[in-house]
């Protein structure tokens, strides 16, 4: 469906927007998607295909998706809060609230034996954890490591891995690990984002969605993003699908109705476990572009969007991050292979393609898309139901910013 627009795009470019994001569903590689774009007027709204890859019911603009990574930019709100209001300070020591992270034993050589270990030069802090560099994490140069079986093995609860445990045992689980790099020295992807969750919950003695409810998501009208769908809206959660790179025959990874997203969770990940709309996910992001502002209230302090929305890695640990995305072809496109991360999302130091520097936000591995730039007053997001086994739903994000970025009309 067409929306209309007085926000700065031209005509022609929104219809070539809808025909190119037509074009992904007609192929039959993506059952279907639902897009909002603005420059500050009125969004303009596509919502194209099926909710099932055998058809079914439609798209709608209400339907809600899997965010995956895409939920680390809006939990970190919650990190934020608690800065801004001096209950966590950047370089304190996160022990008291994080135990299990006390005395730290640091690997030898991040691919070395476990139990060939130094102890940790210092302490690990909050900015360790908000930037990603805490000494563990997803880390593409160190798939065949030791510690990276043990990571998955220690603290995965994805799909594939059966029932979460709760935040404390997956902090004890945690616990058990040696770090791969002293604190603070390398950016790694994802377990940070899952410990800053935990410690939001622990320094407010309240669960990491409660807090967020209560401070972010009801203040900004997000009443569809949470850590599950309740059953009154289950019919509007589409299957997950992760199709089979082979063959491309669509598996299902998770349902909607009895799914793992049907009840709530035990383990409230901050890096990957929302769900949310379109709507919601632009009224977050039009916040940070408003310097944390939505109406006449404050959400976050200018200075911590500012904070959040800036780079805050070293050319060094840019260069390892550049490195460990370089050598995952389908996934190279986007805030993987564009420089920076600030905290909980990345942030474009160089430009590498149609979008300005300074572009902020992330993608999920779900087949999600989300960023935000200042120097165009522009929002975008895109939603699809299909995980990135191929490069089917990479292919359509890298198409929707291009075209995107074409329409931009003033």
């Amino acid at each position: 469906m067409m929306g209309t627009s007085n926000s700065g795009f031209s005509g022609a470019g929104l219809r070539r927007l809808s025909d190119v994001l037509a074009r992904h569903v007609e192929s039959k590689k993506i059952p279907g998607l639902v897009a909002m774009v603005s420059r500050g007027g009125e969004p303009h709204v596509e919502a194209l295909g099926t909710m099932r890859h055998d058809g079914g019911a439609p798209m709608r603009r209400d339907t809600i998706f899997r965010m995956a990574s895409t939920s680390k930019p809006v939990t970190m709100a919650a990190a934020m809060i608690l800065l801004d209001e001096c209950r966590l300070r950047l370089d304190d020591p996160v022990d008291p609230w994080l135990p299990e992270l006390a005395d730290r034993q640091v690997l030898k050589r991040p691919d070395g034996p476990l139990e060939d270990t130094v102890p940790a030069r210092r302490p690990i802090t909050v900015r360790d954890l908000l930037t990603s560099t805490f000494g563990l994490g997803v880390d593409f140069a160190l798939m065949d490591a030791p510690i990276r079986a043990a990571i998955f093995e220690q603290t995965d609860y994805s799909v594939a891995s059966g029932p979460a445990p709760g935040p404390d045992e997956w902090m004890r689980r945690l616990g058990t690990l040696p770090l791969s790099y002293q604190p603070g020295e390398r950016w790694q992807y994802d377990l940070s984002n899952e410990v800053v969750g935990v410690l939001v919950a622990r320094v407010t003695g309240r669960p990491l969605e409660t807090f967020l409810r209560e401070r972010v998501l009801d203040p900004l009208g997000m009443t569809d993003t949470g850590f599950h769908v309740p059953a009154g809206k289950i019919d509007r959660l589409p299957p997950l699908y992760g199709p089979d790179p082979q063959t491309g025959e669509f598996v299902v990874w998770d349902e909607a109705a009895g799914g793992r997203l049907s009840r709530p969770q035990a383990f409230q990940g901050g890096g990957g476990g929302l769900v949310s709309t379109v709507d919601d996910y632009h009224a977050y992001f039009r916040m940070l572009l408003n310097h944390g502002m939505h109406g006449g209230e404050r959400i976050l302090s200018r200075s911590a969007v500012e904070l959040m929305t800036t780079n805050r890695l070293t050319p060094e640990q840019t260069a390892a991050r550049d490195a460990m995305y370089r050598n995952i072809v389908h996934l190279s496109f986007g805030g993987g292979l564009h420089g920076g991360w600030g905290f909980g999302m990345a942030v474009r130091t160089y430009r590498g393609d149609y979008a300005p520097i300074g572009q902020f936000g992330w993608d999920g591995g779900t087949g999600t898309t989300a960023y935000a730039d200042r120097t165009n007053q522009l929002t975008g997001v895109l939603l699809t139901q299909v995980g990135m086994s191929t490069p089917d739903s990479v292919c359509l994000i890298h198409d929707f910013w291009t075209t995107l970025y074409q329409a931009i009309d003033d």
